[in-house]
């Protein structure tokens, strides 16, 4: 299901890498990633619509992401962004639970003709860390959202 998708785990490193192909050109996805009423469509890894989606897209700028499962609100996905070159670069905060140190998340987007070749690395405070992240599926769960992804750009793009 997710053989476009390139997965990168070092054991000696705390990061993780995940790459993928889009048929959509940079400024779309990076707008898709950006604009509360396109997030909300899609971030949710189950496909249901996210209950809460706020984004203040500047430097210092928080966003607040909460997924609505058939068992309730979940706790919520926030952070602060950090660096923002609008549909080329994407750096921000994560704070996930449990309540480690956050991790950044850095996304890039490359123009490759007239599609998006995209990277995401988390990089954690610690190996350790990471692991966590990995054990809890944060790799499944991501996959599953990039695959929402690319389906609501083909209806967007």
């Amino acid at each position: 299901m997710f053989e476009d998708l390139t997965i990168i785990a070092d054991a000696d490193k705390p990061t993780i890498i995940m790459k993928r192909k889009f048929a959509a050109p940079p400024a779309v996805v990076f707008e898709a990633w950006t604009k509360p009423e396109h997030v909300a469509q899609w971030w949710d890894p189950s496909g249901v619509p996210l209950a809460v989606c706020e984004i203040d897209l500047r430097p210092d700028g928080a966003y607040r992401w909460i997924h609505q499962g058939a068992d309730g609100a979940h706790p919520p996905f926030t952070g602060t962004y950090l660096e923002i070159a609008p549909t080329r670069l994407l750096k921000f905060t994560v704070q996930s639970p449990p309540p480690d140190a956050p991790s950044v998340g850095t996304l890039v987007f490359r123009e490759d003709d007239g599609q998006t070749t995209f990277s995401l690395t988390i990089e954690c405070a610690s190996v350790e860390q990471r692991d966590a992240l990995l054990k809890m599926r944060v790799d499944v769960g991501t996959a599953h959202t990039l695959e929402n992804l690319a389906n609501y750009l083909n209806k967007i793009a």
